[in-house]
């Protein structure tokens, strides 16, 4: 998780993780909507497909960004907004 509190006016905080496959990716974005809506009783609204590699779910204070190994490395979303203090980082 990324803090971007002070750096960007669209967003607090960034989620960043893969998936290594379609599937997964979808996955991985049908539970953050599920868990968001059953925990949160927030609506999020997911663009991108699956397979095009990233996937991003908005909830306006959070994005939750789910690529595929290949995507994320060329995107480099960490090093784009290496301003943002790291919260959290699970390998």
């Amino acid at each position: 998780m990324l803090d971007l509190k002070d750096i960007a006016s669209f967003t607090d905080y960034f989620v960043v993780c893969n998936g290594t496959s379609d599937r997964m990716l979808d996955a991985l974005a049908k539970s953050v909507v599920d868990e968001m809506r059953s925990q949160h009783k927030k609506k999020g609204r997911v663009e991108g497909e699956a397979r095009d590699g990233w996937l991003v779910v908005d909830y306006g204070d959070v994005v939750v960004h789910l690529f595929s190994p290949d995507q994320r490395d060329y995107y480099q979303l960490e090093e784009l907004w290496d301003e943002g203090k790291i919260l959290l980082r699970l390998q």
